[in-house]
């Protein structure tokens, strides 16, 4: 797997899938069985969580029951989690749902009252419904559940993605010795011996044989035999340890204090870390070479900067705190210049955009293509059949660009479609496929973690994650509006911040570009790169490929509506024509929008706040990625338009 945004998480605080919540049983369970083996505690736990289970005798065994705490306005009740709509099944209004409980029989077989969560334009709504009957798909691990007044696949389809919820008053009463993941998570650790603090814990994991809680440990805790030094693992975002959830060595756990004491065997805490850990004198020189590397670019980007008369930026530097003016060079390292300069040449000239509709209405491509919806979606014919083949040989890539333009709110409910999207092999790609398909998502940079850790829990989707990429969306900074030339100044969100919005879907190609995804294409004999938007409607996609193949084009689009082509977007590129677009960047076509923003500036030697103004004061940058069709001859350009049914 490869993870390039930052260091790899097993959990991070805004994860969509949380952890959970788990039952330990004591260790007079009517089936006993022996200790688990002690290489079980240095070992990958796996992140399929199991179904209720029998423990050991010496074990405190956690099922999977995956409930999440939810607060609800709904009648002041308090919700938990169960589980979520996949899909729609059949024809008479039935969904399918994944169950995110260990009580499956009792949520979707009993009928009853349960509540559905989904999220309308940023809010959050939630609906209740009377559940009239279900029954079990074990082939697809998986529930079939029938609401009342849900009789049509169009109604069902309507509630694909939603959270399907229960009142927490409903939830089963656990025995003694048995607890919740979500009551665990947060706890305090504390080794029982001496009353020192370890840390919190962070996540829990079922192995099968046993549990292993993931605690992040406290920054001043040591191990004896290391004077008092703090251990490390590498590739984390803390310090963090696995401690097997036993008996033996998790004798107490008090929910009401939220702390559990340990009485871990001499070295094991340091068991998963130390192997990971470098000679001290390895560790310096690598450290010295990154610093020696980031000043590198510093000065380069500083000289950039400096050319594009954007010095403001550096006055930071003489303020603040030590972590501040180094959180300042980060954010002008990051800068892509490159994009800027072209953006800003764009900003002053006022050419006639290049537009998509107008390049569909006159048919100006050598290769037009209309199909039924229907045809499209079904999987049926040459071109389907051909996309399927170049699907199952490897020889297309998938990027899914999870991009938002408007307030963080709605990530959730992009990620729960797109959670939905992933285990339906039906809309994106078969299972037995995905192990030979590379996959690329492009997302917020403050959400790779979650997607990184929400791709982690599900096992990969069954994607390989030696094939799998998290990359952070292109962002430009925002410049003021000017009335001279060539005068934009770049706006500060602080003195050590610089304003920043991403660029949109055209940004897309320059990720790629600068993370090295061409070579690594081209080294697993990948020709085609289909680039798609993850959204409510999305289906199977192979129509497109196969069309873009048997037509020998460099791009491929496929569009239901002219003009919501960039929202709905689905295009194929042979992957030597996106590498020479990479390296033309600038004739992708830019567009400034004018919006208001408050920023921070340096007046008379004081940093003064600029609230909002009423009316528009900066430019931000956008770029489509359907502008790279100018760049290519129409006759290396396809175009597939399903028509509605």
């Amino acid at each position: 797997m490869q993870f390039l945004s930052s260091p790899a998480l097993l959990h991070s605080p805004n994860s969509l899938s949380f952890p959970p919540p788990l039952r330990r049983r004591v260790p007079f369970s009517n089936q006993a069985t022996g200790l688990a083996p002690a290489s079980l505690f240095t070992a990958q736990p796996s992140l399929a969580f199991s179904s209720v289970c029998q423990p050991p005798v010496p074990s405190l065994h956690c099922n999977g029951v995956h409930e999440i705490l939810e607060t609800g306005a709904v009648k002041k009740l308090e919700f938990v989690d169960i589980g979520y709509v996949c899909s729609a099944h059949g024809l008479q209004g039935e969904v399918r749902v994944k169950p995110a409980t260990d009580f499956p029989e009792l949520r979707f077989c009993k009928p009853g009252r349960r509540w559905l969560r989904q999220q309308f334009s940023g809010k959050q709504i939630i609906q209740e419904f009377e559940l009239v009957e279900g029954r079990g798909n074990p082939g697809q691990k998986s529930w079939i559940v029938k609401f009342n007044e849900i009789n049509t696949v169009e109604q069902a389809q309507k509630l694909v993605g939603s959270t399907v919820l229960v009142a927490d008053n409903d939830r089963p009463a656990l025995q003694e010795g048995e607890f919740y993941t979500r009551d665990l998570v947060g706890m305090r650790v504390i080794l029982k011996e001496t009353g020192e603090l370890v840390g919190t814990v962070n996540n829990v994991f079922n192995t099968g044989a046993n549990d292993l809680l993931h605690v992040e440990l406290e920054s001043s805790f040591g191990s004896p035999g290391q004077s008092g030094k703090p251990l490390r693992e590498a590739g984390a975002s803390g310090r963090l340890v696995w401690v097997p959830f036993v008996e033996s060595i998790v004798p107490d756990v008090d929910l009401s204090k939220k702390e559990m004491l340990i009485t871990p065997p001499k070295g094991l805490l340091e068991l998963n870390i130390r192997s990971h850990e470098k000679p001290k004198k390895e560790r310096r020189q690598l450290e010295w070479k990154e610093r020696r590397k980031f000043q590198r670019h510093l000065i380069q980007a500083k000289k950039k900067l400096h050319d594009m008369e954007q010095q403001h930026v550096f006055h930071g530097f003489k303020y603040g705190e030590k972590s501040q003016r180094s959180g300042l060079a980060k954010e002008i390292v990051s800068v892509n210049s490159k994009l800027l300069g072209h953006a800003l040449k764009n900003t002053g000239t006022s050419p006639k955009r290049w537009s998509f509709p107008d390049f569909a209405r006159t048919s100006k491509a050598s290769h037009t293509l209309k199909v039924s919806e229907e045809l499209c979606y079904s999987g049926k014919g040459e071109h389907s059949e051909r996309g399927q083949h170049l699907i199952s040989s490897g020889k297309a890539a998938l990027v899914l660009s999870i991009l938002k333009n408007d307030s963080d709110n709605n990530m959730e409910e992009t990620y729960q479609h797109l959670k939905a999207l992933l285990n339906d092999d039906e809309r994106l790609i078969r299972v037995e496929d995905r192990s030979s398909v590379p996959l690329v998502l492009i997302c917020p940079v403050h959400s790779v973690d979650s997607l990184h850790e929400l791709f982690m829990n599900n096992d990969f989707f069954s994607f390989d994650s030696e094939k799998v990429w998290f990359l952070p969306e292109e962002k430009l900074p925002v410049v003021s509006i000017s009335n001279e030339e060539n005068k934009h100044k770049i706006l500060m969100k602080s003195p050590w911040e610089i304003l920043q919005r991403p660029v949109g879907p055209g940004g897309i190609v320059d990720v790629l570009s600068s993370h090295n995804l061409f070579q690594n294409l081209h080294e697993m004999n990948v020709d085609y790169i289909q680039i798609c938007s993850p959204n409510h409607g999305y289906k199977n996609q192979q129509m497109v490929l196969g069309f873009t193949d048997s037509c020998k084009a460099n791009v491929g689009i496929q569009f239901k509506d002219v003009n919501d082509t960039e929202d709905e977007l689905n295009m194929v590129f042979a992957i030597g024509f996106m590498e020479k677009l990479a390296k033309q960047i600038e004739k992708l076509q830019f567009h400034t929008i004018l919006k208001p923003n408050g920023h921070c500036e340096l007046v008379d030697n004081e940093w003064v706040d600029v609230i909002i103004p009423s009316s528009p004061n900066s430019c931000e940058f956008r770029c489509s990625l359907l502008s790279c069709v100018h760049v290519c001859s129409p006759t290396k350009v396809c175009l597939l338009e399903v028509a509605s049914c």
